[in-house]
């Protein structure tokens, strides 16, 4: 029996609005005290009158535009009615039959896979979070209204996944694609950007092809908060159902399952409701929204979206793939590097040793030490001070200097690493930081000499091997030359003068 996966997913993005969906209630539950953002309006009392969030409309259909969907002409908002702690009104104000968007599409690059996957959306529409569940060690449970009536962005795709790997590529190209436009800072940690699962299995041939279209009942699994979590709940939950279809008992009724991140399985929760059962109906205290105008104003204002910048990174810079993929991932890094680039690009231009004929071969070389300083080491040491590029003192125009000082050889890469971290501390430009730390390249070749013969000098024996033919000593004597300089000679020079004192 050959069973293919039918996966969709329901990817919740929290919008980072000031306030919150229906309200002026500031929408910053995750850092406050439980409670303390709340008001009549959020909470349901009865009389109040919800006025639907701007700017929450507005950055719902420029994602929507980003992702190639039909955008309603019309649009309304819906009462959800069902009954939980987290919801003080007992409906959630969402939207049915009418969304902000219908269709579109993402286009996913699966790691280990050469050709990308396209994956169909059904829908995205504009809803209120609820509020957030905590369970006490007393067993009691606790409810922080905080969250509830936070704008939320839900995109729906279409049965078009068939693997736990496309579904987790799926997750984080949604994620870089709302923070690309500024509209969420998508941290699943923090709730920013959650999902929910829908997996079944059906019957296909011998070259994959589906014996029928029928699809099988499903199961859901519910608030996934991680890529890897949706990676394993998933390919759990494959394994599951595969067991189920071996035993000629595969799923008769769709339900919802929760993932236990402890125990690394789904657990059974309730049947799963129907649209029916949410008892659907207009809502009646918000009018529906003509948004033809907005989206027009919309549609002038879209940045460059993320699969663009990495065809022009490619074409402009001539960046790999994965140095691409890194400095994309992070729109700030990305950023940050682009900003350099544009300051490296000049002083390369301007440079009396390049012209027509050579400008690939210096842009290429000049490329590659950009890239190796900004993602090996700007990176690990940003890591170690546990700051990222965006509070950095490091400014472009500094780091773009730094790398045209280490491209002329006027500092080490070994000193080279030094001067970036004083940097960082302290915002000095490296030409200031350079002379603080004496940090210039040793250059005077009889001075280097010198300290060569003196390292020979307090190292006979090895030197004596090196002669016999142990050449890996080199390694060693070049080591003890960067020390007495104070890594200020250069390796590569200080070999040669080795060498040439040996012989």
């Amino acid at each position: 029996m050959n069973l293919q996966p039918v996966i969709g997913l329901e990817t919740h993005v929290q919008l980072k609005t000031n306030t919150k969906m229906f309200c002026r209630c500031l929408a910053r539950g995750q850092d406050e005290k439980p409670n303390i953002n709340i008001c009549p309006v959020c909470l349901g009392h009865p009389g109040v009158l919800p006025i639907p969030n701007k700017q929450a409309v507005r950055w719902s259909i420029l994602v929507s535009l980003a992702l190639g969907g039909k955008i309603a002409e019309y649009s309304k908002f819906d009462r959800k009615n069902y009954f939980y702690p987290d919801l003080p009104k007992s409906y959630q104000i969402s939207q049915f039959d009418l969304p902000i968007m219908q269709d579109g599409q993402l286009t996913v690059e699966i790691p280990g896979e050469e050709t990308p996957s396209i994956v169909r959306l059904e829908r995205l529409h504009l809803e209120e979070d609820a509020a957030k569940n905590i369970h006490g060690q007393d067993g009691k449970t606790y409810v922080d209204f905080n969250r509830g009536g936070t704008p939320l962005c839900e995109i729906v795709t279409k049965p078009d996944i068939h693997s736990a790997a496309q579904a987790k590529a799926y997750m984080q190209e949604m994620r870089l694609l709302v923070r690309s436009l500024g509209v969420s800072d998508g941290d699943m940690e923090k709730g920013q950007l959650r999902c929910d699962v829908n997996v079944s299995l059906r019957e296909v041939d011998d070259n994959g092809t589906p014996i029928d279209d029928k699809l099988h009942p499903k199961t859901e699994i519910k608030n996934v908060n991680s890529f890897k979590a949706v990676e394993r709940a998933i390919e759990h939950e494959i394994q599951r159902q595969t067991k189920l279809w071996e035993m000629g008992t595969p799923p008769a009724e769709t339900t919802t399952r929760g993932w236990n991140e402890t125990k690394q399985i789904t657990v059974d929760q309730r049947t799963k409701e129907g649209s029916a059962d949410y008892r659907y109906f207009p809502e009646p205290d918000i009018p529906p929204m003509n948004l033809k105008e907005m989206t027009d104003e919309v549609a002038r204002t879209i940045p460059e979206l993320p699969w663009n910048k990495r065809t022009r990174f490619a074409n402009e810079y001539g960046f790999k793939k994965d140095e691409i993929k890194q400095m994309i991932d992070d729109p700030a890094l990305a950023d940050f590097a682009e900003r350099s680039m544009s300051e490296l690009g000049a002083w390369l231009l301007g440079r009396e040793d390049v012209d027509e004929d050579n400008v690939d071969e210096h842009r290429k070389k000049l490329n590659k030490l950009f890239c190796s300083w900004l993602l090996n080491k700007l990176i690990g040491l940003l890591t170690e001070r546990k700051i990222d590029v965006r509070i950095m003192k490091v400014t472009p125009e500094n780091f773009a200097e730094f790398i045209v000082m280490l491209s002329e050889g006027r500092i080490t890469g070994t000193k080279g690493l030094e001067v970036l971290g004083a940097m960082l501390d302290s915002g000095a430009d490296p030409e200031h930081v350079i002379e603080d730390l004496g940090a210039t390249r040793m250059d005077d070749i009889t001075a280097l000499a010198s300290i060569v013969d003196t390292v020979l000098a307090e190292n006979p024996a090895e030197a004596e091997r090196f002669k016999a033919g142990e050449t890996k000593l080199l390694q060693f004597f070049v080591g003890q030359i960067m020390k007495a300089t104070q890594g200020n000679a250069d390796a590569g020079t200080s070999a040669k003068v080795l060498i040439e004192r040996l012989k």
